[in-house]
């Protein structure tokens, strides 16, 4: 148990260190050459925050673990609106002032029931996996759109500030893309590795793990972007964040996984337990932070409701863990 032990925790700093490389290295490369500041915010950000799920649904995948893959898209989705907004939401209520993630609130929410309906009747398809990617694609081509059409938004200002604390030079800029992605290939399979050997040293399943240890592990980098961006009064920039990577996780992250390895069995589980949370949590994002008559905000008291939810459901999962011993 040891030894899995030690590659989790090295695979989870290694993770969150690479993905943070990783994305100020394409944000500054982008920025070279001549990419809009809201194209690289919508895009190469939104993308570069979502790599760590990405990279290691492809590797469970590929080991034959696709419910640990499964595990991490949606507990990632979980873990980025219960705990990550809900904490930050404490600390600093969050407006929304930007139409452009007022745009994707409803977008996330419709995705979230898409993937629901693709796995309600216990499996997802290879074909049903290319329709997830296939709106990944298109995902990216709207928000290229949205970013070249939605000049004056208040994200393109945030993001041009953020380009300019974190200038670096060219070559550096394309070393860390580089160098960035490869420390995420080897970290994501320490991790996977590591989190694998230990559900089954435990007798869980790999979906409970992707659930709780991997979701956590990879949504530390939204956690750190998102909170910083707070601290700064870039609200909008830190629920952007968080909305465009659940978006990413259910397309991409869902979608590559079952390309890879289609599911003839994904556990009742998911259906009765996984998806409702993710939905749920969904739609309070989006009643709290859409502004039905006026600005959008989560303010502390829907923060704590969102944190609520997490630690009652990480709490069930837990206690699913000691039933299995």
């Amino acid at each position: 148990m040891i030894l899995p032990l030690i590659a989790i925790l090295v695979g989870f700093a290694l993770l969150v260190w690479s993905a943070d490389r990783f994305v100020e290295g394409a944000a500054a490369t982008a920025g070279h050459a001549g990419m809009p500041p809201l194209l690289i915010g919508m895009v190469i950000v939104g993308f570069g925050t979502s790599a760590p799920e990405m990279v290691v649904s492809a590797m469970a995948a590929l080991d034959g673990s696709p419910g640990l893959a499964l595990g991490n898209a949606y507990g990632s989705n979980i873990t980025n609106t219960g705990l990550i907004l809900g904490f930050t939401a404490i600390l600093i209520p969050l407006s929304v002032h930007s139409k452009i993630v007022r745009k994707e609130l409803p977008l996330l929410l419709a995705i979230s029931c898409l993937t629901g309906a693709f796995l309600w009747d216990g499996g997802l398809e290879r074909w049903e996996a290319l329709v997830l990617l296939a709106g990944f694609f298109g995902l990216i081509g709207w928000s290229i759109y949205s970013a070249l059409t939605g000049k004056g938004d208040v994200i393109e200002s945030e993001v041009e500030s953020e380009l300019q604390t974190h200038a670096m030079p060219v070559g550096k800029a394309v070393f860390w893309v580089v160098a960035g992605l490869a420390l995420l290939i080897l970290s994501s399979r320490l991790l996977v590795w590591g989190a694998v050997t230990i559900a089954q040293q435990l007798g869980v399943s790999d979906l409970i793990i992707g659930l709780t240890i991997v979701a956590l592990g990879t949504s530390l980098p939204e956690l750190a972007a998102t909170v910083v961006a707070a601290r700064k009064g870039e609200h909008d920039i830190a629920i952007g964040n968080v909305v465009g990577s659940n978006m990413f996780n259910l397309l991409a992250v869902v979608g590559i996984a079952g390309a890879i390895a289609p599911m003839s069995a994904v556990p009742h589980e998911v259906v009765t337990r996984d998806w409702p949370m993710v939905v749920g949590l969904t739609i309070a994002l989006f009643v709290f932070a859409y502004g039905f008559r006026g600005q959008g905000r989560i303010n502390r008291w829907e923060g704590l409701a969102l944190l609520l939810a997490y630690v009652a459901y990480t709490a069930y999962l837990i206690l699913e863990i000691t039933r299995a011993q």
